[in-house]
C-alpha cells in the first residue's frame, strides 16, 4: 500500500521532542521580486541542519530493539550521514556510515562529531552499496536507505505536514528533488490533508533525472550530475518515482547560474543561510510564476550545511 498520511502523522507523534518543529518565515522583498505570497519553511534550523533528521529519526525510532542493537548503516555523502549518525546516538545505538572520498570535509565532520563510524569508498553508487553491504555483513547492522524507505520518506512528510497545518490557505508547495524522498513524503501529507494543493519539484538542470523520468513516463537514472546542488545529484527510485508520478502538478527545472541568484537571494534578504539545494525551488518560481503569480505557495527550505570557505559567489 506504500505510505499513507496516517503514517505521517504517526512519525510526527514519534518526532515529538525529537525533531524541532521548525519556522515559517516569509519575506516582503522576496515576494515582490517573485510575484507570490511565500511561506519559507526553515528547515535549515533543523537537527543537523537539514530535514533528513526527521526521516532518519522515524527510521531509527520505529525499529525494535533486538534490530537497534546491532546499530544502523547507510551511505551517503551529505546531510542523511549526519542525520543517522544523530538519530543513533540519540537512541544509544552504534552507526556506521558509507561516505565517498571527496565528501564535503564539513559534514564528514559532523558524522564523526556525532559518533558514528566513517566507512570510505569511491565516489561511485556501486561503491557505496558495496560498501553499506559489507558492514551489514560484518555487524548485522540494520540498512537505512537515504530516500527508498517508506519510514525515512513518513518522516520526511512531516515538515510539510507542520507548513500545512501552521500557513492557513496554501495554494501549493514546492519542494526540491533528488532522491525524492521528501518530494513524496511532501506529496503524501499535502495531498492528503486537501487534494486541492498544487504540488511541484524542483530540479537542477545538471541533475534532471527526475523531470525527464516524469516526461518519459519510466524512470530514467541520472547520467552525470555536474551541479552546485549536491544533495539532488541522486536518482529517484522506482518508489518514489511512483509517488511523484501520482501528486506532482509540475517539474521545472533551474540553471546552475539561477541556483547561486536564489541563493544568495534568501541570504540577503532573509539574512539566513541555505545550501544550494534549497534556493532550487526559489529559483523555480520564475518557471512557475504564469500559474502561481499572486498565489500563497509553500517552499521546504532543505537545509544549510554550507562550507563558508567555498561560497558559489566567491568565484574559483
Amino acid at each position: 500500500m506504500g505510505v499513507t498520511l496516517h503514517d505521517v502523522l504517526d512519525a510526527a507523534q514519534r518526532l515529538a521532542g525529537e525533531a524541532h518543529r521548525t519556522p515559517v518565515l516569509t519575506c516582503e522583498s522576496i515576494d515582490r521580486i517573485v510575484g507570490m505570497r511565500l511561506f519559507f519553511k526553515c528547515e535549515n534550523f533543523q537537527k543537523v541542519g537539514a530535514f533528513k533528521f526527521r526521516g532518519a529519526t522515524n527510521a531509527v525510532r520505529m525499529l525494535a530493539d533486538d534490530q537497534a542493537q546491532r546499530g544502523v548503516v547507510t551511505h551517503s555523502s551529505g546531510n542523511h550521514a549526519q542525520a543517522l549518525a544523530l538519530a543513533a546516538k540519540r537512541r544509544g545505538i552504534p552507526a556506521w556510515i558509507v561516505m565517498p572520498r571527496g565528501a564535503p570535509a564539513v559534514k564528514r565532520a559532523a558524522v564523526e562529531g556525532y559518533g558514528a563510524t566513517v566507512v570510505e569508498c569511491e565516489p561511485t553508487l556501486a561503491a557505496r552499496e558495496e560498501g553499506a553491504a559489507r558492514v551489514v555483513e560484518e555487524t548485522g547492522a540494520v540498512f537505512i536507505h537515504p530516500y527508498d524507505d517508506d519510514r525515512v520518506i513518513a518522516g520526511q512528510g512531516t515538515a510539510a505536514l507542520e507548513l500545512y497545518d501552521d500557513i492557513l490557505g496554501l495554494d501549493a508547495v514546492i519542494a526540491p528533488v533528488g532522491g525524492g524522498g521528501l518530494m513524496s513524503g511532501t506529496c503524501i501529507a499535502i495531498h492528503g490533508r486537501d487534494p486541492g494543493v498544487k504540488l511541484y519539484g524542483a530540479e537542477p538542470e545538471n541533475a534532471d533525472d527526475a523531470h525527464r523520468s516524469m516526461e518519459a513516463g519510466e524512470l530514467i537514472p541520472v547520467d552525470k550530475a555536474d551541479t552546485i546542488a549536491d544533495g539532488l545529484r541522486t536518482s529517484l527510485s522506482d518508489r518514489t518515482f511512483a509517488i511523484l508520478r501520482e501528486h506532482l502538478d509540475g517539474l521545472p527545472t533551474v540553471s546552475e547560474d539561477e541556483i547561486v541568484h536564489a541563493m544568495r537571494l534568501v541570504w540577503e534578504r532573509m539574512k539566513i543561510i541555505i545550501e544550494p539545494s534549497c534556493a532550487v525551488p526559489l529559483a523555480a518560481c520564475a518557471r512557475l510564476h504564469p500559474e502561481l503569480a499572486g498565489k500563497r505557495v509553500g517552499i521546504i527550505l532543505t537545509g544549510g550545511n554550507v562550507d563558508l570557505d567555498r561560497l558559489p559567489w566567491m568565484g574559483a
